[in-house]
């Protein structure tokens, strides 16, 4: 059933609007934090224990730059306490740009009458993706317009077509997605397909300031978004991606409009999202923003560090909208995914498109390097590039996934899994000079870990890869 909402009708209580922006408001406006209680705040994250609402506004209130600098800290101890060193790289790849709504943040909006409108063919898409596997790439998150064309059917049928790609020792292994909400039926139906995550950003979560930028379209419709991944919970998608477009409104408020939504998720169906995200509004083709809520590069590095005290085991995806300098300071304050040989033009990657042109993309990029020039500066700041999509293929993932990486277990899947992968690109991709560094890495790795007999499986395995050209070996 296509939605109109005339025919949408709550069927739950899980399924009801659930962000109250007085609460919020409420809790902003109240809470003025103490030396003590900033202390306090941090200490429980780093005991591991996810952070409440109010808690989260005693740091989102913090001023003191000393006190903002002991969450950074906080937040880079706690990180490497649950994630280690490992960063998990993946790439956008844009399969249709056609679009029914009016937001005026996006490029690709429908009254925008200078971009060409293109949707991948099949020949189209499978050279978009071998082109990829050709830098190396194992994970990607298809990024669909919202229009009637990319329905549930169009969705799952390009997403088995990505999976049937195999070129040389290249192949997808995890595909995840970033498109319009569906139905309960609609979900379904791109869940057997094979998908990985499914991402649906709120954009802002307060709801006047979203129907300032939302203003015509399906996606006016605040409540049929904010409600969307409850219904792919209900389909059977327990791998769900949320997130704001940070600079629509005030950040504090969307940071606790996030935390509101992971809340709902924890409550309702016993887990939390898989990944947060807060891209950054950058430039578009007649971008139409108030600029007042634009976000400092110094609270946007904050927020981030808020993000990871808030939530410890939830992954954090940050993009190439922001430039290297940012990325880097941002990494170390918890991010686990980042993408990377970023293109966001239509078929962008096959034609191998350098310059950036506005009118062609969705908004501007501002971390252009290759794939390979950031797994070297990865490997040189001694971080594990990862392609690992091992628990997703083996069923870790929803409550499961929970089960593993909630009481601090995951570093034993992820640290093997991530070595192994950055072994795979080391022999079929990098250059000899990225293969000699990211060995050296593996070696000092190695050096860390005790002997026991899950090392001595991994030695193994890396022999299996190098010396017998085995490949897709994981824990």
């Amino acid at each position: 059933m296509n939605y109109t909402p005339e025919n949408y009708k709550i069927k739950d209580e899980s399924m009801k609007p659930f962000i109250d922006a007085e609460e919020i408001w409420e809790l902003i406006n109240s809470i003025k934090p103490t030396k003590e209680r900033v202390r306090e705040v941090i200490a429980k994250s780093l005991d591991k224990k996810r952070l409440s609402l109010e808690e989260t506004a005693v740091l989102v209130n913090t001023t003191d730059p000393e006190l903002i600098e002991e969450i950074k800290q906080g937040a880079r101890t706690l990180k490497e306490k649950v994630y280690g060193h490992r960063i998990v790289l993946f790439a956008p790849l844009y399969v249709g740009n056609l679009c029914t709504n009016n937001c005026a943040y996006c490029g690709y909006k429908a009254s925008n009458k200078s971009v060409k409108r293109v949707t991948l063919n099949k020949e189209e898409l499978v050279k978009e993706v071998e082109t990829l596997q050709d830098a190396g790439h194992k994970r990607l998150i298809l990024v669909y317009g919202e229009h009637p064309k990319y329905g549930a059917e169009f969705i799952a049928k390009s997403v088995k077509e990505v999976y049937k790609v195999k070129k040389g020792n290249g192949e997808i292994r995890r595909v995840n997605i970033n498109a319009a909400p569906l139905d309960i039926e609609g979900f379904k139906i791109v869940k057997d397909s094979g998908i990985g995550t499914y991402q649906v950003f709120q954009e802002t979560y307060n709801p006047d300031a979203y129907k300032k930028v939302h203003i015509s379209g399906k996606k006016r419709d605040f409540d049929w978004r904010l409600t969307s991944l409850d219904r792919a919970q209900e389909a059977g998608i327990d791998d769900v991606g949320i997130g704001a477009l940070f600079g629509l409104y005030d950040w504090r408020f969307e940071v606790l409009g996030i935390l509101r939504h992971v809340n709902h998720f924890e409550a309702v169906y016993k887990v939390g999202p898989h990944t947060i995200s807060f891209p950054r509004l950058q430039n578009a083709t007649n971008l139409d923003i108030d600029p007042k809520y634009s976000v400092s590069d110094e609270d946007f590095t904050k927020l981030v560090a808020i993000f990871r005290l808030a939530v410890p085991y939830t992954g954090l995806i940050l993009t190439a909208r922001e430039p290297q300098k940012i990325r880097d300071e941002i990494m170390q304050f918890g991010v686990s995914q980042i993408d990377g040989g970023t293109n966001i033009e239509m078929k962008g990657y096959s034609e191998k498109n350098k310059k950036q042109h506005l009118d062609k993309e969705q908004f501007v990029i501002n971390d252009n390097r290759s794939l390979n020039e950031i797994m070297n500066e990865l490997i040189e700041n001694d971080y594990i590039p990862s392609f690992c999509t091992a628990c997703y293929r083996l069923g870790r993932t929803g409550e499961h996934f929970m089960e593993f990486s909630v009481p601090g277990f995951i570093k034993r899947y992820c640290t093997p899994n991530a070595i192994l992968t950055l072994a795979e690109y080391l022999e079929d991709y990098a250059p000899a000079e990225t293969k000699k560094k990211g060995y050296k890495l593996i070696d000092d790795e190695l050096s860390k870990l005790e002997e026991d007999k899950r090392v001595i499986k991994l030695k193994e395995k890396l022999s299996a890869l190098r010396e017998k050209g085995k490949r897709d070996l994981y824990f």
